[in-house]
């Protein structure tokens, strides 16, 4: 299969690359620099030039392919509800690509726009809009796509995908941990995060492509949720820093752009995932690699 994929050059998108050329899969994957480029073809994946505001870049890619992988997204969460809608007009190109065809998107989305405090699983939809949860564009580009007869699927992510090479929330937390010089969590801690090893969501990936057949929304998954007190405790052992709890209302002045996942309550399950794509988390679980991996 000829797949098209955005994101191919960064840290989960990178491992994506990896999974479908060792499966046999020719990639072309989204370049918007020589370097991402030049990454791209050391991989030994083809190079489409442009980027997510390229619409028609998106969309002659998505055309010349037989499916599509959609992982790039705008990092910078001082403009992160501009991001998210940057990400639904990105999806609308790809769709456009693909309309009055069978391949198939996948699209990428979090577990996090579910509402907190309980299990979420496959079969749950966000409750409220992408005015109230921006990230929630991509689950109604994904909507729009499947309603315009676009064979299109989501693949939700944890908060945390890890593994080396990571640059998301928990080296924020470390990083937080050595300025402040505590290790925190807010209130009790017993709060939880699902994780994922960036090889193991690779593979969730490849699978929804190549045998998903339409189904709305998987969950690459490892641990169901890891209380944040406890990767406080390895952070806090690791840099020989002090424990501490934060309260809730001071939890934006401490953890700055963080404060605002750091307390969530967001477990997940990737149950009927593993059910559907034969798939099951090989690789070493959220604590474990903050023990040995390289993230100290």
């Amino acid at each position: 299969m000829k797949v098209f994929v955005t994101g191919a050059s960064g840290f989960i998108g990178s491992a994506v690359v990896q999974e479908l050329i060792a499966a046999g899969h020719q990639v072309t994957g989204l370049a918007r620099s020589e370097a991402s480029a030049k990454a791209l073809e050391a991989a030994g994946a083809a190079v489409h030039y442009g980027s997510l505001e390229d619409l028609d870049s998106l969309k002659q890619g998505a055309a010349a392919s037989d499916g599509v992988i959609h992982l790039a997204f705008i990092h910078d969460f001082s403009k992160y509800k501009e991001n998210c809608e940057t990400d639904r007009l990105a999806i609308e190109a790809l769709s456009a690509g693909l309309e009055g065809t069978d391949r198939p998107l996948i699209i990428t989305s979090g577990t996090g726009v579910i509402a907190p405090g309980r299990l979420v699983t496959e079969a749950d939809l966000s409750a409220v809009g992408s005015a109230a949860i921006p990230r929630v564009a991509s689950e109604e580009a994904a909507a729009a796509a499947v309603a315009k007869g676009v064979k299109a699927s989501i693949v939700r992510l944890p908060p945390s995908v890890h593994g080396d090479g990571d640059r998301g929330f928990i080296p924020g937390l470390i990083g937080i941990a050595r300025e402040k010089g505590v290790a925190a969590y807010v209130e009790d801690g017993e709060n939880r995060w699902p994780a994922v090893h960036r090889l193991d969501a690779a593979k969730v990936f490849r699978l929804a492509l190549e045998k998903g057949n339409g189904r709305p929304v998987f969950h690459a998954v490892g641990d169901e949720g890891v209380s944040v007190k406890d990767l406080a405790g390895v952070i806090s052992r690791k840099l020989n820093l002090p424990l501490q709890s934060v309260k809730k209302d001071d939890a934006a002045a401490h953890f700055g752009w963080l404060g605002m996942f750091v307390s969530l309550n967001i477990p997940a399950s990737a149950q009927q995932t593993a059910v559907w794509l034969g798939w099951k988390p090989e690789h070493v679980g959220l604590v474990a690699d903050l023990e040995n991996g390289t993230y100290f």
